[in-house]
């Protein structure tokens, strides 16, 4: 018994980690040449479609309310699978009411998708 609460506390705090990991986190590193580097992670939020512009935004239905989302320069698409998608295929299948999740950069006030994943 202690061996299988010891496996699932593990596998808890192993989901836990993979959760936080994904968050946005933005920092820049300067040398002492003068040089600097930046790294950037994205963001993963699910909800809703609520509205949806192709190719320009929509708006998602989150449990903390409505967001705005804009496409970035390059957006891939795929389904909870894996499997990955065209712009057309995408097109077709994403409509008002359909749950989603993204990954999303911030850039000032707004939320830049890089990654849109379909329920299959």
């Amino acid at each position: 018994m202690k061996t299988k609460l010891t496996s699932i506390a593990f596998a808890i705090m192993t989901a836990s980690a993979v959760i936080a990991a994904d968050s946005t986190v933005k920092t820049t590193t300067v040398q002492p040449d003068g040089s600097s580097s930046t790294t950037v992670k994205t963001t993963t939020s699910s909800g809703i479609i609520n509205e949806y512009v192709d190719g320009t935004t929509f708006i998602m239905k989150e449990a903390t309310g409505p967001v705005t989302y804009v496409y970035g320069k390059t957006v891939v698409y795929a389904t909870k699978a894996g499997k990955l998608l065209t712009n057309e295929e995408a097109r077709q299948r994403i409509k008002v009411g359909l749950p989603v999740s993204v990954r999303y950069l911030n850039e000032g006030t707004n939320r830049v998708i890089s990654r849109v994943i379909i329920d299959d």
